[in-house]
């Protein structure tokens, strides 16, 4: 599945956790997305995009990994029609202990999800187990080679994940004092009674065997993907969390007194932090120092995963490359900071201020040091990926040398309409964007294009402080989809949607993208940045994939599309 940019592409966008099935456990997984890729197949889409899959802790952020490598437990399909070691006798058990009714409404319930599938897991591994000491066979040794291939990665991140378990976190800098080094547990395990060892070594191959199912899962999607002609973008998150396997395993990789994030955007009205300080993710910054000395390897590894699962690579926040702006407080810490001045945060920090890491762009010298150091990082991914494999996220505060250089390196770029100005403020018409490019209305982080023409439809109406603004907004987009302003500021009907749908579609990018909520002309957002909130990550949708078809709404719509995308040589 190599797409050359010769060739125009659609894709569509949608978090694995959101795609809803008849029979799923209350989350989206690999059986919810093989009928996703099914449903793009027929309608002529050749790019199914998702978020992150990496495993998450208590923060649900796909953006949040506590490993680079390792994959969600939520993602995993445990039916036993897809686990061989799990007999329907003992999912039958386990399931009527939950109210699958009540986990299947409504958004993500991630703890007891976890739970549940943990809970099949590991009926399956001790059946497993079981079946292997009686009678060795093939798929013993299958697991034997999984775990011996990837134990530079896989060994760290099991033991992480057993002490993460008893502690009851993944905050390891909460754990006591004989868990709170790879070193000192270590030492700790050496001390403990051999029935103890033991368990501890049985939790640690089970975590591995999770892993082992995980990739095998993904892997046959990525196959059945190629067989339906459908590329799967994965997506590379640029950080990792403080609380990850990772960290906890290679400190001095990492630089622990700083938090990445994102510069203060006024996009971003959700937010009164993000607003004024920027966006604290918390991740911690890498020591490039240490990174280039290896050649790498962290990188090099956790792209090569990727590249086992997905065909083409989403960098996120590919600005954080060449240089990342940063926070002298942890997140939990932002309310403290919220309502004081600059002197006052200084004051409060020894002198420190967020500010862009390892330099800011203020001269030429520093912004061609940046722009060779983040050229040195993407040559190494492209190494690992190949040409065309990599798209870069370059939204927010872009320097003047990251689109060039993306562009030398063959990277191709975001384009979101509404923010691709003329100097006259009207928006650049598509059939002007670079081919080499993702053309979008928005990401995951950005309301629906349906909520925010409400919005601005609202703000007319009420003739409120915004309605100038929204006038002005909503004529643009309606005159780039070439529809008629004469008539006022009309709702979004099917047809306002549908010719939205085909101006992206004509653009001149060599993707054309869609949110699945963009594309179902839906509401449903994701992710509010900044905001603190159980329906961050969660809210799913409302109809099951397997019904997409028969829907009274999205079947019709599916048909036009794929008229849509025949017509703009897309299919």
């Amino acid at each position: 599945m190599h797409l050359s940019p010769d060739q125009k592409n659609a894709g569509v966008l949608a978090p694995v956790f959101a795609l809803r099935s008849k029979n799923d456990l209350g989350v989206g997984d690999v059986a919810g997305l093989r009928a996703f890729v099914d449903w793009s197949a027929d309608i002529g889409i050749k790019v199914v995009q998702i978020l992150p899959i990496n495993e998450t802790g208590g923060d649900s952020s796909p953006y949040n990994a506590i490993s680079s490598v390792a994959i969600d437990v939520t993602t995993i399909d445990t039916s036993p029609a897809a686990i061989s070691e799990l007999t329907p006798q003992a999912y039958k058990r386990v399931i009527e202990e939950y109210d699958l009714e009540a986990l299947r409404e409504g958004g993500v319930d991630y703890a007891n999800v976890k739970s549940l599938k943990h809970r099949l897991l590991a009926k399956a591994f001790t059946h497993f187990l079981e079946k292997e000491r009686k009678s060795p066979s093939s798929r013993g040794k299958e697991f034997v080679r999984f775990r011996e291939i990837e134990s530079e990665w896989l060994s760290p991140y099991a033991i992480f994940r057993v002490l993460m378990e008893r502690n009851h976190t993944e905050q390891w800098n909460c754990w006591p004092a004989e868990h709170s080094t790879p070193e000192s547990a270590a030492e700790w395990l050496k001390a403990q009674p051999a029935k103890v060892q033991k368990e501890f070594e049985t939790r640690v191959t089970y975590f591995k065997y999770v892993q082992w199912i995980a990739f095998s899962q993904w892997r046959a999607v990525k196959l059945h993907a190629e067989s339906r002609g459908v590329a799967l973008m994965g997506d590379v998150p640029f950080g990792v969390s403080y609380f990850s396997s990772d960290v906890y395993s290679d400190r001095e990789s990492f630089v622990l007194d700083w938090s990445g994030g994102a510069p203060p955007e006024p996009y971003f009205k959700d937010d009164e932090f993000t607003q004024k300080w920027g966006q604290n993710w918390g991740i911690p910054l890498y020591n490039w120092d240490i990174m280039q000395g290896n050649n790498f390897r962290w990188w090099r590894q956790r792209v090569r995963m990727v590249r086992e699962i997905f065909h083409i690579f989403r960098i996120d926040h590919v600005l954080g490359c060449y240089r990342i702006y940063a926070f002298p407080w942890r997140p939990e810490e932002n309310t403290d900071f919220l309502a004081l001045s600059h002197e006052e945060a200084a004051a409060k920090t020894g002198g420190r201020l967020p500010g862009f890491k390892p330099r800011d762009d203020s001269n030429p010298e520093n912004c061609e040091a940046n722009r060779q150091e983040g050229e040195a990082l993407l040559k190494v991914l492209l190494e690992e990926t190949g040409e065309f494999r990599l798209v870069g996220e370059d939204l927010g505060m872009v320097p003047d040398y990251v689109r060039p250089n993306l562009a030398s390196l063959g990277i191709a770029g975001f384009k979101i309409p509404i923010w691709e100005r003329e100097w006259h403020e009207e928006l650049v018409r598509g059939e002007h964007y670079q081919r080499l490019s993702l053309a979008t209305y928005g990401t995951h982080d950005h309301e629906p294009i349906r909520a925010l023409w409400e919005r601005w439809h609202a703000s007319i109406v009420a003739n409120d402080e915004a309605a100038n603004d929204a006038k002005a907004d909503m004529h643009r987009l309606m005159r780039y989809a070439n529809l008629d302003t004469n008539h006022g500021w009309p709702e979004l009907t099917p047809e306002i949607h549908l010719a939205l749908l085909a101006a992206l579609f004509r653009c001149n990018s060599w993707i054309a993208s869609l949110m699945i909520t963009d594309l179902f002309g839906s509401t449903v957002r994701f992710n509010v940045p900044g905001a603190v909130s159980t329906a961050n990550w969660s809210n799913r949708l409302a109809i099951p994939v397997e019904d997409w078809k028969s829907d009274q709404k999205i079947g019709p719509l599916s048909l036009k599309v794929r008229d849509l995308l025949n017509e703009t040589g897309r299919a």
